[in-house]
């Protein structure tokens, strides 16, 4: 009976924590609509629903009736499984992601480094899907895009190695609670700004969405699929770019602590400034989105090789002979 109750709980906690992340991906897509409509002085999706709010589930249902249609020459079952795969390791990911001091899913000691893992395995459903499609449109774009994202991911794990020898724990919570007296933003700056521009390589986002260039490679992994399947893509897409901006705000922007300690900052729950947090860095990504042009490959190569992979190994050198210097590294144990 114990084991029921622990098991239904759990249920429970999972469904809390997904729900709310799937409702907010359909959100979020309206918000990245507006923001664009907004920058090119138009009003973006006004139409159904108040504000156009209800655009994207209006979006959803058309696909839910589209026919599914999977092409003869494809490998149907690998064709089928790449955007479940996408999907499914782009919402496992939030487990370990805290909305507050005790709402987490799983507090576990080494959060970082499974964020780290589910996010490298994320290029496999594209490489699924890609290749599955059995046509050179799809396979160009899977190809670029696993480039692109295992590029980019070394970076990412070298700013993480900035932050983590500041804290001195692998906790998403320390990482958090380390940031009380000041924002990681502040000391890290320009760890933050690779850090938000191999996020937007990382997630295909422009102007690094060479994968779906739609001038040379139709829709890029994407162009064989229909209806639900290109759907759940496209939600896998929005979780991706909703978590880079949660682990964003996680290790440079204090995750769920208040910016201020005063009256009316610090009467508002976590939650409500972790959210506030994400919203404030995926307004950032879809303003990136609707003011820059398409970066060429080559040139998207050199940038995350040739300089933000020095750049960031050459800061963790100064960073950690800092906090040995100044006598300031974290005690732990």
């Amino acid at each position: 009976m114990i084991y029921l109750n622990t098991f239904f709980n759990e249920i429970y906690k999972i469904i809390f924590i997904l729900l709310p992340v799937l409702v907010s991906v359909a959100l979020i897509v309206w918000l990245d609509r507006r923001v664009w409509g907004f920058v090119q002085k138009r009003r973006g999706p006004n139409v159904v629903g108040p504000f156009g709010l209800f655009q994207t589930l209006a979006d959803a249902l058309k696909y839910i009736f589209k026919e599914i249609i999977i092409p003869a020459s494809a490998n149907k079952v690998i064709f089928v499984l790449a955007p479940i795969v996408t999907l499914t390791l782009a919402l496992i990911a939030w487990a370990v992601i805290p909305f507050s001091n005790k709402l987490v899913l799983a507090n576990i000691n080494v959060g970082i480094l499974y964020l780290f893992a589910v996010s490298s395995l994320s290029v496999y459903g594209i490489i699924m899907g890609g290749w599955a499609s059995n046509s050179k449109y799809p396979f160009l774009g899977a190809i670029r895009s696993a480039a692109q994202m295992v590029s980019y991911e070394v970076s990412i794990g070298v700013i993480i190695i900035n932050v983590l020898l500041c804290v001195g724990s692998l906790n998403l919570n320390d990482i958090i609670l380390a940031q009380e007296n000041v924002w990681f933003i502040f000391p890290l700056f320009p760890m933050f700004v690779i850090f938000f521009i191999s996020a937007l390589a990382e997630t295909n986002r422009p102007p690094f969405d060479l994968p779906e260039a739609e001038s040379e490679l139709v829709a890029g992994y994407q162009t064989e699929y229909s209806g639900m399947m290109y759907a759940l893509f496209w939600l896998g897409e929005y979780a991706n770019i909703l978590l880079l901006c949660a682990l964003g705000s996680i290790l440079f922007l204090g995750g769920w602590l208040n910016p201020i300690d005063v009256y009316p900052f610090n009467v508002l729950p976590g939650v409500f400034w972790m959210i506030f947090k994400i919203l404030l860095l995926f307004i950032l990504f879809s303003l990136v989105k609707a003011v820059v042009p398409r970066y060429r490959f080559d040139q998207l190569m050199r940038l995350g090789w040739k300089i933000f992979l020095p750049f960031s190994l050459i800061w963790v050198v100064l960073t950690a002979s800092f906090l040995f210097f100044f006598d300031m590294l974290p005690m732990t144990g």
